[in-house]
Formats: structure tokens, C-alpha cells, sequence
């Protein structure tokens, strides 16, 4: 009967995704469909720990992560936990051989924001290697099937990947992080102010990682690499979008891409794609 539950914990991780982003759940789809459930997994994983140290502020956050994390751990060793999320989460981790040193490095950064208002250079680069590669390297992870040699050769572009990604959300949600959650990620903003030559720096930094990146997606095993240039294409364009918009309305409001423009954005990728226009 565990059979049962096993597909309510995969449906569960899917909810998940569907209800906390539409964007991402249309890269999914994009997918090969054996990865859907495992990509749902993690993104389920890694937004309910997000979720722990960005939104539940009427609650002792650190004693919340704290439980996660070991729950997460103790449902990795046992094979099983009650909490679907993580029930579906360590099925994936146990059968793709995902390092637990990337889940590590990931609680580690969710730690950080905890405590860390502001961050300098290091604490920057540390904070996007846990928040944001290591959760590339565990979708690679499962992109490969255990083909070891090709997550060698692809190592390098997921992490740019997924750093250019997080870079990108923190230009997104500048207002709500700075105002709503007291953080300031860029480090270069503490030396000076968030002016037009600031944006742009951080923007050409995004531009390097994007070139990686992409290098990366053309040499994804093909059954992966539409939903994987779907995220790209969405985010290059969220940034296109931002590199235009003055630094004030940054400063003012949350920079969105409507769902027609989504769609349209996404059907474009297909049709790349499916004629090898990558």
C-alpha cells in the first residue's frame, strides 16, 4: 500500500509547484515526462524550506528549519517520511544518488537568511552556491541518470545556470527584499547606492553567467533540453525586461511578465527546438 502514498507525495510535490510557480511548472512540462516527478520533488523540497525562512514570520523560524532539516535527513536514511514532500523528496535523492552534500550546502544558505541582512562578496557567492547552484547540480543530477562523465562535463553550466536565475530573482524582488525582508544580497550596493551604473554591472555579471549556461543546455541529453531552454529563454527575457526598466521602478515594484507573453515566449522555444535552432 505504500504504493499509494508514494503517488500522493508525488502529487503533493506537484500542487506544490503548480501553486507557487506558474512559470516553472510550465518548464516542467516541457520535459521529458519520466523527469516531471522527480524535478516536482525537488522544486517541492526547496520552496518549502524557502518558504520557512521568507514568509512565516508569526513562527520561531529557526526551530521550523531546524525540524525540516532534520526531518529531511531522517526520511533520506529510513526510506519514508509522513511529510509528503519529503517522502517524495528522499525517493528522488535515494534513487538518483544525489550528493548530501548539495542538500548540505543548500540548508546552509536558507540558514543564512536567517541571520544575514547584508552580504560582502564571499558571503554573496556563498549564499548563491547553496540557494541556487547546488539546486542546478540536483536537477542535473537527475537529467544524466547516473551518467557520471556528462554531470563532469555539465558541472560548470548548471551552476552558472542556476547563479544567473537567482541573480536575476533578486533584481525581481529587489523591493520586497529590501523592504518587506530587510536583505540586501548585492554586495556591491553597500559601497555605493542602486543607481544606473550599479544595475548595470550586476547586469553584465547575469550576461557571463547566462553565456555558460547556455553552452550547458545545448549538450543536455535531448529528452531535457527544451524544458531547460524554456526557464532560459523565460529568464533572459525577465531580463531583457529589467536591463529597460529605469532603476526607480526596480525600486518600486515587483518586475513581472504577463501569461500571454509567457505562452508565447514558451511556444517560440518549441518551435526553436524542434527545428534544432538552439
Amino acid at each position: 500500500m505504500k504504493a499509494l502514498f508514494d503517488n500522493i507525495s508525488e502529487r503533493t510535490s506537484k500542487m506544490v509547484t503548480n501553486s507557487y510557480s506558474t512559470s516553472f511548472s510550465l518548464g516542467v512540462k516541457f520535459l521529458g515526462k519520466k523527469f516531471h516527478n522527480p524535478i516536482y520533488a525537488i522544486y517541492g523540497f526547496v520552496r518549502f524550506a524557502d518558504e520557512i525562512v521568507d514568509t512565516f514570520h508569526e513562527f520561531d523560524k529557526k526551530i521550523l528549519l531546524d525540524d525540516f532539516k532534520a526531518d529531511t535527513y531522517k526520511a533520506i536514511k529510513q526510506g519514508i517520511s509522513l511529510n509528503p514532500v519529503l517522502n517524495n523528496f528522499q525517493r528522488v535523492v535515494n534513487e538518483y544518488q544525489i550528493d548530501h552534500k548539495l542538500i548540505d550546502t543548500f540548508l546552509h544558505s536558507m540558514e543564512m537568511d536567517l541571520t544575514e541582512q547584508s552580504y560582502d562578496q564571499r558571503g554573496y557567492e556563498e549564499y548563491i552556491l547553496g540557494s541556487a547552484e547546488v539546486v542546478g547540480l540536483m536537477c542535473l543530477k537527475v537529467f544524466v541518470e547516473g551518467d557520471q562523465t556528462k554531470y563532469n562535463e555539465l558541472k560548470n553550466s548548471a551552476m552558472k545556470l542556476g547563479a544567473a536565475f537567482q541573480k536575476i530573482n533578486f533584481l525581481r524582488d529587489f523591493k520586497a527584499d529590501v523592504d518587506g525582508l530587510g536583505r540586501m544580497y548585492f554586495p556591491q550596493l553597500h559601497a555605493q547606492s542602486f543607481n544606473d551604473e550599479t544595475k548595470r554591472e550586476i547586469e553584465a555579471d547575469i550576461i557571463k553567467d547566462f553565456a555558460a549556461g547556455y553552452e550547458g543546455i545545448k549538450k543536455l541529453p535531448k529528452d531535457t533540453r527544451l524544458g531547460v531552454y524554456v526557464a532560459y529563454i523565460y529568464y533572459k527575457n525577465l531580463l531583457k525586461k529589467i536591463t529597460n526598466m529605469p532603476v526607480n521602478r526596480i525600486l518600486e515594484e515587483r518586475v513581472r511578465i504577463p501569461d500571454n507573453q509567457k505562452y508565447a515566449l514558451f511556444f517560440g522555444s518549441y518551435i526553436r527546438h524542434s527545428f534544432n535552432m538552439l
